[in-house]
């Protein structure tokens, strides 16, 4: 071959390397500023059509904005009962409402600020602060300002509670995000790579496109976030990260695999890349559209931090497949057989330098005994699947929110301990004027309500009512603390009774019952979301298969070994990590990423099975296309994992659980689902499970 050809042929791969390094030096800053247009206020997440989101419009009616409660509480720092050295005295009280009242010129201070309420046992005070519920990084400023303000209170311990501490909490936890999290995944998929390749330029490339396809994909939303088109959380933040390197070495192992046969076979680099991109872009293309369009379907939802998730884990995934489809195939040919230095492709299949030997072996197994191989298996997931009843979902209460105790944790507890549960943070209702006695009769007649106030003009308890275009507001204080679910059940019970008042039109909101809507839009999603999931993953297969009888095959298993990793999720949380329930959205999540990703694995194994099916026969097909993709599948199956399980260096219980969940769920989609239930069904069924492609009317 000429020296001119030859330098054609990598012209091209240069230039495209050329233009990835220019969207990773102009672009890759983006991944560490996705922070700047993120927002960790929860009030923009609310369900869109609930009854408390129609309350915090409302609101704005009678405040200018809806305000963000933060409560100071005081206790004694001595260790009195109540006397002596408790918050007994007076004088101390009228302290802390001086220090309350000074608050009042703050620039963070949205409304008026309640002066101090003794708690009945004479230990402790509280007073409720409002604030801006816009002030996003000031916040923390803002809270240290009162905190020193209330620390004047002579003789007392200052503490912090309310969801505006809450927040603070939660934004301190995300603190840092970009690096870490991005960080430790980045270094735990090096080393897996390093060890499954014993390669030194391997790993290290298909890092540098993952890394490139996030700065491409982090620019994308932060320019989207920018112009208000999709909102941006810590929690998205993190699974983004997550997702795009996750999907992207996956998709590069399953290419660099590939590759590595061809180059075995051929002496041309190029047209091995090209025989490895043809053989290999369908099923990459076609696994990541099952997770792109299974995370497009949360777009159903009516949770808005569901809906944003969907378009923004999308747009990574689709830059994680252009990444693995232009950047890598560029850079693998311009390093041909060096890529995988100091190893050597070689004439049997890679199997990602985990050894042929073992999935050899594997494949006997099934071939041996098919049906014992597959009823073991299934008996297996099935008993695991027997547990994932016992995962509630109802939502975790302020002290199960962060993995290691918060302050804003601690100062709920100490104020529950001397002042009803729901005080400084009531449920709030908006009806009209003319009925204003009769609903707050039937509010404080209610079950678990300690009290009921409407909103005055002049702000004093005894003033006359706040009307604004003939509505008022009420302030419900309930007996249980504002994040339990007995308060949830307290605000269902006020909704029927004021609801039944005629000529009222009362809507209830506020802190509880917008976590009681919620937790119900996020039972209505799940009913929604998983059927057209499963629908979208069986038809991308079928299409990909050209089979009806497999696919449903493979949509039962990914979504029995979802089952069985809640079963184990629901025994893991309670018993080993402490967790009471996991958040509404949780088992959505998990769901998703959990099926999208292990349908996956399923594709790379069914189209390698089906194309040597076509040339050895249905049997051999399935031995062959078990042993050759064994330990490049499992390979990317534990890069997978470990990266979901980098979440887990958040301290909060939904990354967690979330993080547990896909880690274990992959580990046994890869390892026994797809390694052997699949393998042995197929094997077992024979020709019959490619109907009605022509394959179904082989023997085997």
């Amino acid at each position: 071959m000429s020296t001119t050809p030859r330098r054609a042929r990598l012209l091209v791969p240069l230039l495209l390397i050329a233009v990835w390094l220019g969207v990773g030096g102009v672009l890759g800053p983006y991944a560490g500023r996705l922070g700047e247009v993120a927002t960790n206020d929860q009030a923009a997440f609310l369900p869109r059509s609930a009854e408390s989101t129609a309350v915090v419009t409302a609101q704005r009616a009678f405040r200018q904005d809806e305000t963000l409660p933060a409560i100071v509480v005081w206790t004694g720092t001595g260790t009195g009962t109540g006397t002596g050295t408790g918050l007994g005295l007076a004088e101390r009280r009228a302290d802390a409402d001086g220090v309350l009242a000074s608050l009042a010129d703050d620039p963070g201070i949205a409304g008026q600020v309640s002066p101090a309420l003794l708690s009945e046992d004479g230990e402790a005070l509280e007073g409720v602060v409002p604030l801006r519920t816009d002030l996003g990084d000031d916040l923390a400023g803002t809270l240290d300002r009162i905190r020193t303000a209330a620390e004047r209170v002579p003789g007392t311990t200052v503490q912090l509670a309310g969801p505006a501490a809450a927040q603070a909490d939660l934004s301190d936890a995300f603190a840092g995000i970009d690096g870490l999290l991005l960080v430790v995944a980045l270094v735990t998929v090096l080393v897996i790579l390093l060890l499954v390749y014993r390669s030194v330029l391997l790993p290290l490339v298909i890092i540098v496109a993952a890394v490139l396809a996030l700065g491409l994909a982090c620019a994308i939303v932060y320019a989207l976030a920018d112009h208000d088109l999709v909102r941006v959380d810590g929690q998205v933040q993190g699974i983004l990260s997550i997702l795009v390197i996750g999907a992207a070495t996956d998709y590069a192992l399953l290419l660099t695999a590939r590759y590595r046969e061809e180059l075995a076979a051929r002496t041309d680099r190029s047209d091995a890349m090209r025989s490895a991109l043809r053989q290999s872009w369908g099923a990459v293309v076609a696994s990541a559209a099952t997770v792109v369009l299974g995370l497009l379907a949360l777009l159903l939802s009516d949770l808005t931090n569901n809906r944003a998730l969907g378009p923004v884990g999308a747009i990574g995934i689709v830059c994680a497949v252009v990444a693995t489809l232009t950047f890598l195939p560029a850079v693998l040919v311009a390093l041909g057989r060096a890529a995988y230095w100091p190893a050597k492709p070689g004439a049997r299949p890679a199997s990602g330098g985990t050894g042929e030997g073992v999935w050899r072996r594997v494949a006997d197994l099934v071939d041996r005994a098919p049906r014992r191989v597959w009823a073991v298996t299934l008996a297996a997931l099935l008993a695991g699947a027997a547990f994932a009843p016992m995962l509630t979902s109802k939502g975790v209460p302020l002290d199960e929110t962060f993995v290691n105790d918060a302050p804003s944790v601690a100062a709920q507890r100490t104020l529950s301990e001397h002042f009803p549960g729901g005080s400084g943070n009531p449920a709030v209702v908006i009806a009209a004027t003319d009925r204003l006695e009769p609903v707050l009769a039937a509010a404080r007649r209610t079950e678990g309500v300690a009290g009921a106030a409407g909103t005055t003009a002049s702000g004093r308890p005894s003033g006359a009512p706040l009307v604004v275009d003939g509505r008022v507001r009420v302030d419900v204080t309930l007996d249980d603390a504002a994040d339990s679910e007995a308060a949830q059940r307290t605000v269902a019970r006020l909704r029927t009774a004021l609801h039944a008042i005629p000529g009222a039109d009362a809507l209830v909101g506020g802190y509880t019952a917008q976590r009681y809507d919620t937790l119900r839009t996020a039972e209505r999603d799940r009913t929604l979301i998983v059927p057209v999931v499963l629908a979208v993953i069986f038809l991308i297969l079928t299409g990909l298969l050209r089979s009806l009888l497999l696919p449903a095959l493979l949509v039962a298993t990914v979504a029995l070994n979802f089952l069985a990793t809640l079963g184990v999720s629901a025994l893991v949380f309670r018993h080993v990590f402490g967790f009471g329930g996991t958040d509404p959205s949780v088992p959505l999540y998990g769901f998703v990423f959990l099926v999208a990703l292990g349908v996956d694995y399923n594709i790379f194994l069914m189209s390698r099975v089906r194309e040597e099916s076509l040339r050895l026969g249905v049997r051999q097909g399935v031995l062959r296309g078990l042993v050759t993709t064994g330990g490049v599948i499992t390979s990317a199956g534990v890069v997978l994992a470990a990266t979901f399980a980098a979440l887990g260096v958040i301290p909060l219980a939904f990354l967690v659980q979330i993080a547990f969940i896909v880690a274990f769920g992959v580990l046994l989609d890869t390892l026994v689902v797809r390694s052997l239930l699949v393998p042995a069904l197929v094997r077992d069924i024979g020709g019959p499970v490619w109907w009605p492609s022509r394959l179904g009317r082989s023997d085997g």
